[in-house]
């Protein structure tokens, strides 16, 4: 079963990359993100009907940033705990790797695909994360 989903996740990652720029990628990165499905290494999936925060990612034109989780509010602003993760985006074999650092822990994930309207991203675990932009709600007045 784990070599099955492994040639799996092989082949999607083939797929997606093939004559991909990472470049196109980071320019489709900084913005707000919202959690959509995980599917794990195993192959189970995660779907998020809703969630309650959502990442704002933001990568400069020195490939440094950071990735901070926000809470929407009902008047269409944020809040936020301050807490923020940095990051350092690498081009690496034809890959975006983005490299997170914070206080407590350091770790790397591969951008599969990110687009204007949505982002694919494997972690070292082999789980894959698709979010979709944020859309404000809309406010009823």
């Amino acid at each position: 079963m784990k070599f099955k989903l492994f040639f799996t996740v092989l082949a999607c990652f083939t797929l997606l990359h093939c004559g991909k720029n990472p470049e196109t990628s980071l320019q489709h990165l900084n913005g707000y993100w919202e959690i959509k499905e995980v599917t794990l290494a195993d192959g189970s999936k995660k779907e998020y009907t809703f969630s309650n925060s959502i990442d704002f990612i933001e990568v400069n034109d020195s490939l440094v940033g950071f990735r901070k989780k926000l809470t929407p509010t009902l008047e269409g602003k944020f809040k936020t705990s301050g807490d923020a993760e940095n990051i350092k985006a690498i081009i690496q074999n034809d890959s975006l790797i983005l490299e997170y650092t914070t206080p407590f822990s350091n770790w790397k994930e591969t951008v599969l695909k990110a687009t204007e309207d949505k982002l694919l991203i494997l972690n070292a675990r082999k789980d894959l994360y698709l979010y979709s932009r944020y859309e404000p709600l809309e406010r009823i007045n």
